[in-house]
C-alpha cells in the first residue's frame, strides 16, 4: 500500500514562555519513552500524553497529530546528526580521511546509545519523509557532506563526488542501523567502525 505524504506535521505554535517550554519538553520526553517502548506502531498522542502526564488538548495546542510528534524528534535528531557532520568534516585542522574516520567512530557509537527510538522513527518515517519540512531539514547535512567531499577529493567530478557520497552515507545509515538492532560491547562497536572506516578511506583513496 502506498504512503500519502502528510503536508501537516508542523508545530502549531512555538512555546514562548518557561512554562510553555517545560510542557513542550515534557511531551517530547514522553514521546521518546513511547516510541522506544511501544514502536511506531502503537505510537499515538493519547499515550504520549498520558506518558507525559498532560491532557491530549495541551498536546494538540502545539502538536496537531502524531506525524508532528514524530517529525519534531526526526528533526531534532537529524540536527544532532549535522551537528556532529559539522564538528567533526569541518576540522579543516586534520586530513580529510582523518576526520571521516572520526565520523564514523562517533556516528556509529550514537546509533547503537539510541538504537530503540531511531529505529521506530525509521519506521515512522512514511508519515513525513515525503513533506517539505522534511526535505528543508536534511539540506543542512547534504551541504556540510559536499564541502568535505569537495576537499577529500578535490580533482574530482562533480558527479564522483556525489556518488562518493550517497554511498557513504547510505552505507554508514543502513549499516549502522542493522548493526545497533543487537546489543554490542565497546570492542565490538569500536571494530565495527574501523572496519567501516577502512572500506570508506580505501574508496576514497581510489577515486583520487
Amino acid at each position: 500500500m502506498a504512503h500519502r505524504p502528510n503536508h501537516g506535521i508542523s508545530s502549531r505554535k512555538l512555546p514562548r514562555q518557561a512554562r510553555s517550554n517545560e510542557l513542550v519538553n515534557a511531551i517530547l520526553q514522553a514521546a521518546v519513552q513511547v516510541l522506544a517502548q511501544e514502536g511506531a506502531q502503537r505510537f499515538t498522542t493519547a499515550r504520549v500524553a498520558e506518558r507525559a502526564g498532560v491532557s491530549v488538548g495541551s498536546l494538540y495546542q502545539y502538536f496537531p497529530n502524531k506525524a508532528a510528534i514524530l517529525f519534531r524528534l526526526q528533526s531534532d535528531e537529524w540536527r544532532q546528526t549535522s551537528n556532529l557532520l559539522g564538528e567533526v568534516l569541518g576540522d579543516e585542522t586534520r586530513p580529510p580521511l582523518d576526520r571521516l574516520r572520526s565520523l564514523v567512530h562517533a556516528f556509529i557509537r550514537s546509533e547503537c546509545e539510541e538504537a530503540a527510538v531511531r529505529v521506530a522513527l525509521n519506521d515512522a518515517a512514511p508519515l513525513y519523509r515525503d513533506a517539505p519540512e522534511a526535505q528543508e531539514a536534511r539540506g543542512a547535512a547534504d551541504a556540510i557532506i559536499d564541502q568535505f567531499m569537495r576537499e577529500a577529493l578535490p580533482d574530482a567530478s562533480d558527479a564522483i563526488r556525489t556518488m562518493a557520497a550517497d554511498l557513504i552515507m547510505t552505507t554508514m545509515s543502513t549499516a549502522g542501523k542493522e548493526f545497533s538492532e543487537a546489543a554490542h560491547d565497546e570492542n565490538e562497536i569500536s571494530a565495527f567502525a574501523d572496519a567501516m572506516a577502512d572500506m570508506f578511506c580505501a574508496y576514497l583513496r581510489s577515486l583520487k
